[in-house]
Parts: C-alpha cells; sequence; structure tokens
C-alpha cells in the first residue's frame, strides 16, 4: 500500500525575483529528494510552467509507501519552513486516491 503525494508551488504574486525563485525551486527540490531517497519511496514527476507563462509555478509527485510514511511529516515541517523563509502563503500539499483503469485483459 502506498501514498501519492503532489507538492506546489508558486509565484504568481511576483514576491520572488527570478534568482529567489530559482532558489526556492531547487530547495523544495532538495527537501523532496531527501525523502525520496529511501527505499520504499519514488519521485514520479516534477513539472513547472512554461518560462514565457506570466505566472511561475511546479509541481512535484512522490509515491511512499505506508511503512515509510512517517517521512512525511518531516517532509511537512520541512516544506513549511521553506514556505516562510522565502515568504509564501502557503506551499500546496494534495494527497491522492489512485485508482488505476486497467485497458487489457491481462
Amino acid at each position: 500500500m502506498t501514498k501519492t503525494v503532489y507538492i506546489s508551488i508558486g509565484n504568481s504574486d511576483d514576491k520572488l525575483s527570478q534568482a529567489d525563485w530559482s532558489t526556492f525551486v531547487q530547495s523544495v527540490d532538495d527537501a523532496i529528494g531527501s525523502v525520496t531517497y529511501y527505499a520504499g519511496t519514488a519521485r514520479h514527476g516534477r513539472w513547472h510552467s512554461w518560462a514565457g507563462d506570466p505566472w511561475q509555478n511546479a509541481c512535484w509527485c512522490i509515491e511512499v509507501s505506508i511503512d515509510m510514511a512517517h517521512l512525511l511529516s518531516g517532509l511537512k515541517a520541512e516544506l513549511a519552513g521553506l514556505a516562510k523563509h522565502y515568504h509564501q502563503d502557503s506551499i500546496a500539499w494534495a494527497e491522492a486516491v489512485t485508482e488505476f483503469i486497467g485497458g487489457s485483459d491481462a
């Protein structure tokens, strides 16, 4: 059994300069990497807005086995610290219920 989590950040209010945004994205990526380093976890993807969009955002998807779910509370605390450090109101955290829809008879 696993838990799928989506983590999203943004800079649509332009609080961050480009250099600060870049550092914020890297800091969040490093925090997520510190969790997905462990067995029983996986990073499924990292996405970001197109450079020409009028606002900036980034999203990560991670999967954590129930046995390793204790890592998530530490990650949440680290992300809250990063939000504060970078003067952000919040970081979005969404836990998904994943359903696999089959397309074959296998």
